[in-house]
């Protein structure tokens, strides 16, 4: 039989580890291989539509918008802002496409927006060259790898442009 001051013991260590894996006291560590992460002072709803702004200013368009922030919200669920904002165009996706039939599985390539506790914002993504990599290293054709990692490095450069664009309004 388990005495009551063992017991209690037990309660106390079984709530604090409920209170350290709740999500409401979840911490936020990025991969550094790969991510691009840019904390703001602007709000979870200002950097969301400052990157949609800067999204279709930059000649992309918004091929996902998903979260789980509203649908928690409608089950009476109080969770941060979170947002995944997924981004491409054709004329890419078709390029791409000639080059590496299974790399086209990466588009289209996500921004992420956070809300933090604070009330700011972070905007984070993984960087094309990096989600490319893997498609680059799997051809047999060099041509074709060079090229797939030309066209990645080339969006690296417009998902900088954008994000730079969405943080600095």
């Amino acid at each position: 039989m388990i005495s009551i001051p063992d017991r209690i013991r037990r309660w106390t260590l079984a709530l604090m580890l409920m209170m350290v894996v709740s999500p409401g006291m979840a911490q936020t560590r990025w991969p550094e291989n790969g991510w691009q992460v840019i904390s703001t002072q602007q709000s979870y709803t200002t950097l969301l539509s400052h990157l949609k702004s800067a999204v279709t200013d930059n000649g992309m368009g918004i091929v996902t918008d998903v979260g789980p922030t509203q649908v928690a919200a409608q089950r009476g669920v109080k969770i941060p802002g979170n947002r995944v904002i997924g981004v491409f165009r054709n004329d890419l996706a078709v390029e791409i496409l000639r080059l590496s039939v299974p790399a086209m599985i990466e588009a289209p390539i996500r921004f992420y927006v956070t809300e933090n506790d604070d009330g700011t914002a972070t905007l984070s993504w993984k960087k094309p060259s990096a989600i490319f990599a893997p498609y680059v290293a799997e051809l047999d054709d060099d041509e074709r790898a060079a090229a797939l990692a030309d066209k990645a490095r080339e969006l690296d450069a417009l998902f900088a442009r954008i994000a730079e664009d969405a943080t600095q309004r």
